[in-house]
C-alpha cells in the first residue's frame, strides 16, 4: 500500500454540502482514494489488471445536511403508501456504518453562505444555534433540489417523518371516494402505481393535463406510451388532457360523507377524498452559493470537471454535482452517484496538484428507469425501450432500489440483501 506523501503532512479539510446520493458518493469515494483503496463507485478492475498504487492523504470530511439521516428519495412513492417501507427508507446518519469513521462527521444543519476566496462557509446547526464559520480546503456542493410535499416528506428528523408519512397513508386508506394524483410525470406515475399496489382496494386516478404521460421529459413517444400501458395494467385510472381547476369541500348526497368535488377546465367533475399534487416545480438548493456561479434558474454552472466556473476564486477547489447543477440529461440518482465518484477522483488529483488529470463529465443523453407497480419501463438510446417484471428486478430489485443504492455506495460496509 502506498505511503502518505511526505510533503502532505497536513490534513485536508473537505466540506460536503448534502448527504444524499451525490454527497455520500463524493465523501466515501474520496475516503477510499485517500486511504489508497479503489473507489467504491469507480470502474471495476478487470481480471489481470495490476493493482493501482494511490497516494494516501490525511483528510477530514464534514457532511452538512438538513435531515438527520439518508432518505432514499427514489422510494418516496412507496414510503408514502407503506408504513413498513417508510421506516426502511430513512436511515439516520448515526446508523450508517460507512460514516462511523473518526475522520468523518455529519452535522445536521444548513449552510447559509460560502465564500470561495477565503474558503469559509457559514453553518447553522439544526437546533437553530448561532451561526459558526467552517473553514475548508475543498468543497463539494451536492444539496440537490427542494421538492414540495407530497413529492418528498418535509420533516427533517426521522421521528417526525414517520408521523408525517403515517398520517398521509392513513388518510389514503380511508378514502372511500378514491385518491387522485395530479401530474403524470415520473413522480406522479410512481405515486399512483405504488399506492394501488399496496392498497389494491382503493380507487386511484392519475390526472395529467397533457395528452401523453412524461410530457415534460425529452423522451421518445414509445417510452411515454409504454408507461401509460403499464399504469393501466396496474389498475390505475388515467385521465389525460385533464387540467385540475379547483377542488371544493362538499358532503356527498349519497353517502353523507365529507369529500372533495374536483372541477377540471374541460368541465369534467369527479369526487375524491384525497388529492396529491405531483406537479410542483423543484428548485435548486443553491441560495448559499455566490450568484456568479448560478444560472438564471439557480443551477450551478459547472465545468466538465464539476468545478465552479471561472473566474470564481479557487474554482478548482469547489465542485458541485447532482440535481443542483446545470447539465444535460434527466435528473437521476445514478447520475448523482457517478458524479460523486468523479468529484472524489478530481479532488484526489487536486491534492496531488494534478489538475490536468481531472476526469471530465460527458454529455448525458436522456434515459430513465421508471417503476410502475410490479413492472418497470427503462430507456436509454443504446438499448431502446424495455419493460416488464424483469426490468423491475434489474433496476429496482425488491425494494425500489434501496438495496441497490445502499450497496453501490457501500453504506453498510459488507453487502446486504433486500
Amino acid at each position: 500500500m502506498a505511503p502518505i506523501l511526505e510533503d502532505t503532512a497536513r490534513t485536508f479539510k473537505v466540506l460536503v454540502i448534502g448527504g444524499s446520493y451525490g454527497g455520500l458518493s463524493a465523501a466515501l469515494n474520496l475516503q477510499d482514494l485517500c486511504r489508497g483503496k479503489s473507489p467504491r463507485c469507480g470502474p471495476a478492475a478487470k481480471e489481470g489488471d495490476a493493482p493501482v498504487e494511490r497516494p494516501q492523504f490525511a483528510v477530514d470530511i464534514t457532511i452538512v445536511d438538513e435531515r438527520d439521516g439518508f432518505y432514499h428519495l427514489i422510494g418516496s412513492p412507496l414510503a408514502l403508501a407503506s408504513e413498513a417501507y417508510a421506516e426502511k427508507a430513512w436511515v439516520k446518519f448515526e446508523d450508517i456504518p460507512a460514516l462511523q469513521a473518526p475522520n468523518i462527521r455529519v452535522l445536521q444543519g444548513s449552510v447559509q453562505s460560502v465564500d470561495p476566496e477565503t474558503k469559509t462557509a457559514i453553518v447553522v446547526r439544526g437546533n437553530g444555534s448561532q451561526a459558526t464559520d467552517l473553514h475548508y480546503d475543498f468543497l463539494v456542493a451536492a444539496a440537490g433540489l427542494r421538492r414540495a410535499w407530497p413529492v418528498v416528506p418535509q420533516s427533517l428528523r426521522k421521528k417526525q417523518y414517520l408521523f408525517e408519512a403515517g398520517d398521509h397513508i392513513r388518510a389514503a386508506t380511508k378514502a372511500k371516494h378514491g385518491v387522485v394524483i395530479v401530474g403524470g410525470g415520473a413522480v406522479g406515475i410512481e405515486m399512483a402505481a405504488e399506492l394501488k399496489l399496496v392498497r389494491p382496494e382503493l380507487k386511484v386516478t392519475l390526472v395529467h393535463s397533457r395528452d401523453k404521460l412524461l410530457s415534460a421529459e425529452p423522451l421518445p413517444d414509445s417510452v411515454k406510451d409504454e408507461s401509460l400501458k403499464l399504469v393501466r395494467e396496474a389498475n390505475v385510472d388515467v385521465l389525460l388532457s385533464h387540467r385540475l381547476d379547483r377542488a371544493e369541500e362538499i358532503t356527498d348526497d349519497v353517502t353523507g360523507a365529507d369529500c372533495l368535488r374536483l372541477h377540471f377546465t374541460n368541465g369534467h367533475l369527479m369526487l375524491a377524498d384525497q388529492v396529491s399534487l405531483a406537479v410542483s416545480k423543484s428548485v435548486p438548493s443553491t441560495r448559499f452559493l455566490p450568484q456568479n456561479v448560478l444560472d438564471e434558474e439557480g443551477y450551478v454552472k459547472v465545468q466538465a470537471s464539476l468545478a465552479f466556473p471561472e473566474p470564481t476564486p479557487n474554482a478548482a477547489d469547489h465542485l458541485a454535482l447532482g440535481d443542483m447543477i446545470r447539465w444535460s440529461g434527466i435528473k437521476r440518482c445514478g447520475a448523482a452517484m457517478h458524479m460523486g465518484y468523479f468529484a472524489a477522483h478530481n479532488l484526489h488529483q487536486r491534492m496531488q496538484d494534478k489538475s490536468d488529470e481531472f476526469l471530465s463529465l460527458a454529455e448525458i443523453p436522456p434515459m430513465i428507469g421508471l417503476a410502475v407497480g410490479k413492472k418497470a419501463v427503462s430507456y436509454w438510446p443504446g438499448a431502446g425501450v424495455s419493460s416488464g417484471e424483469d426490468v423491475m428486478k434489474a433496476f429496482f430489485g425488491d425494494d425500489l432500489g434501496f438495496t441497490i443504492c445502499w450497496n453501490h455506495l457501500g453504506l453498510g460496509g459488507d453487502k446486504i440483501t433486500a
